[in-house]
């Protein structure tokens, strides 16, 4: 029996940022912090608001930008949920602008731009994307000051 795993669509964190700060050159490297200072999270399985207050370290190296990103979601229940999400943004000559089945875009031509995200919660509601794996597609929107993530259960 061949098994192919699927993605399920299950909601969009769009999470509004501040002006990215310097903190250092390393050994050929470049590292910045980016302030989240807010946002939604809309879809078929979860309704929120993303609390301001965390952030995305990342680390460049040539092209290639590595993201740390730690925040914290509400959901519309009031139920607090953590969030580690980390990946890799960078330039893709073979990277087309894709679509989803809801028309909807969720990459942007030319650019990687993946994440892994990690959920914690004891919320009985919520428990369900602790014991998940997700995909992340991520785009910048609103003159780059909101990144929008759509995230993808595993099936």
């Amino acid at each position: 029996m061949t098994f192919t795993p699927a993605l399920e669509f299950a909601f969009e964190i769009r999470a509004e940022i501040a002006e990215t700060l310097h903190i250092g050159h390393g050994d050929g490297e470049l590292t910045e912090f980016t302030p989240i200072t807010g946002g939604t999270v809309t879809g078929p399985r979860l309704n929120g608001t993303v609390l301001p207050g965390g952030g995305d370290w990342s680390s460049t190296r040539g092209e290639v930008c590595e993201l740390d990103a730690r925040y914290l979601i509400r959901a519309d229940d009031g139920a607090v949920i953590d969030i580690v999400n980390r990946g890799f943004f960078h330039p893709g000559e073979d990277c087309p602008e894709q679509v989803d089945d809801d028309g909807v875009q969720v990459t942007e031509a030319g650019y990687y731009y993946r994440t892994s995200p990690v959920f914690r919660t004891d919320a009985p509601a919520h428990r369900w994307l602790a014991e998940t794996v997700f995909v992340g597609l991520a785009r910048p929107e609103a003159g780059e000051t909101v990144v929008a993530i759509r995230m993808y259960a595993l099936r």
